[in-house]
């Protein structure tokens, strides 16, 4: 199937999933508490059967399902979204026993996951990750019976989405030290760990966000995800699958401020006229209009690549999350303007998105960061062009 088209049963798709996202889960989301995770919302999520595709659904699929519900509702979005990201590395490198135990609950909406890379001094630099997995000897409070010793994390993790909620994390700690991204082991933590401890943190868009602390929290070979000292190919194989999707959420966020602005501009009076009779106007949207049509391509294209295992998916899923989310800021901010001062009223649909865009230009990768990721496989792919055969 080619990047740039979709079948007409994917389309209906779409349309299901925007009602859906209008008719059951906002109402939901209406109810939550700002900053909490909205447990009945992540439940409904579940019965509708759309936490159970994160594990069957390929790229794509997960794409159509983010735009949808973000053109709808964009908390159930998220809370679909941190769900996948949390749960993913369990997923995809987590033993027989952490996938019977964790990934029927999330799949039921009965257990919140979260992610947890980033720290205070690395955030964009992965690689840089700090909180310590210490060792300990064989007979260890924290070894099986007749089984291998295990660790001791102690740190901080900031900026994890569901914390202090959720009910698991899969967390990125050091088990090497001075070896960069090839010493980092990732560990599934349940929630109730003695040591772990957590506090929210209050951010410009209502999500929930917290701090964890790690205070000699003990893990074993058990809780590994993936090998040892090789957590860091855990964590770039979970962020080029949904680097491609936080596109599509971008996408989803700018066609509502797209669709937004053609009906006020269509019915507002101004100048003897009609605002989208302007043609300051009508260009601003066309300019809207494109960018965003431009945006949805190559995240479908980014997300097509990933499933079909074609070269160059960490340089596509880069580009499509640059482009979608540098689009959807631009694309909010001109609703914005020419919607006026209503759309700074609290409540407005433009007054939520407005706040809802900024995050995802920075997690998951900031734009900076996606840049020097498309230009280093840039380059990466030049030389390997230019070496002798």
């Amino acid at each position: 199937m080619p990047a740039f088209s979709l079948e007409p049963e994917q389309i209906a798709w779409c349309g299901e999933l925007r009602t859906l996202a209008a008719e059951r889960l906002r109402p939901l989301a209406e109810k939550g508490e700002p900053g909490h995770v909205n447990r009945a919302l992540v439940a409904e999520l579940g019965r509708l059967g759309l936490l159970g595709r994160l594990f069957t659904s390929g790229a794509l699929d997960l794409c159509l399902m983010r735009e949808s519900l973000a053109y709808a509702c964009t908390e159930a979005e998220t809370a679909l979204a941190l769900q996948g990201l949390g749960a993913h590395p369990v997923h995809a490198c987590g033993t027989p026993a952490q996938r019977g135990r964790w990934l029927p609950k999330v799949a039921d909406g009965t257990a919140v996951a979260a992610f947890a890379l980033t720290e205070p001094g690395a955030g964009s630099d992965a690689g840089a990750l700090e909180l310590r997995a210490e060792p300990e000897s064989e007979g260890s409070v924290t070894a099986e019976p007749d089984g291998p010793a295990g660790w001791r994390l102690t740190g901080e993790k900031c900026w994890i989405s569901n914390a202090p909620e959720a009910d698991f994390y899969t967390v990125f700690a050091r088990t090497t030290p001075g070896v960069g991204a090839r010493g980092v082991t990732a560990f599934l933590v349940p929630a109730g760990r003695p040591g772990l401890t957590g506090t929210a943190l209050d951010m410009l868009s209502p999500h929930p966000i917290g701090a964890l602390g790690f205070d000699a929290v003990p893990v074993t070979a058990d809780d590994v995800l993936g090998e040892v000292d090789r957590g860091f190919r855990v964590a770039m194989g979970t962020l080029n699958q949904f680097r491609p999707s936080v596109g599509a959420f971008a996408v989803g966020m700018a066609q509502a401020a797209l669709d937004a602005t053609l009906a006020h501009t269509s019915r507002r009076d101004a100048f003897g006229g009609k605002l989208k009779d302007l043609q300051a106007v009508a260009h601003q949207v066309a300019e809207m209009a494109m960018r965003t049509d431009a945006a949805r391509l190559m995240v479908h294209a980014a997300a097509t690549a990933y499933d079909e295992g074609a070269p160059g998916v960490p340089r596509r899923a880069a580009m499509a999350k640059l482009l979608a989310t540098e689009t959807a800021q631009y694309v909010v901010d001109r609703a914005v303007q020419l919607h006026g001062a209503r759309a700074l009223r609290r409540g407005h649909l433009l007054e939520h998105l407005y706040r809802e865009v900024r995050a995802p230009r920075i997690y998951e990768g900031a734009s900076e960061v996606q840049r020097g990721i498309i230009a280093k496989e840039l380059y990466r792919d030049m030389e390997a062009v230019e070496e002798p055969q």
